[in-house]
């Protein structure tokens, strides 16, 4: 398994046993990440030391903020499924990298319905 497949089966497992997914924020919000392809990743993370270290590698004065897990499924993937976003899963590394998901298939992954399931 590739080093972000790995990272991607740990946030899964890890949000399935602790109910709750991390973020990094300032006051202005969470950063998104434009690719090349012209998609926009909202980045989380399964851990608070992953989200942490995200933080530190950003810097510009991010800090660490968690959400649980029904919120995370039920409000932050309807929303980000309207606004055409992908979801970021445990980037890693000095450039922080790894896979993104539809909110869809981040849902399908941890077994959930929700809005997005509903087209709403």
């Amino acid at each position: 398994m590739s080093q972000s497949g790995s990272q991607a089966a740990a946030f899964f497992r890890d949000v399935r046993a602790n109910r709750v997914v991390w973020l990094v924020r300032d006051d202005d919000g969470s950063p998104t990440h434009l690719s090349a392809d012209g998609t926009r990743s909202f980045p989380f993370w399964s851990t608070s030391p992953r989200a942490h270290r995200a933080a530190k590698i950003w810097g510009r004065g991010l800090r660490v903020d968690s959400m649980p897990l029904d919120t995370w499924c039920d409000l932050v993937l309807p929303d980000a499924a309207r606004d055409g976003l992908v979801i970021g899963i445990n980037w890693s590394g000095p450039h922080l990298v790894g896979w993104s998901f539809t909110p869809r298939e981040a849902l399908n992954r941890l077994g959930r319905v929700s809005k997005v399931d509903l087209g709403l």
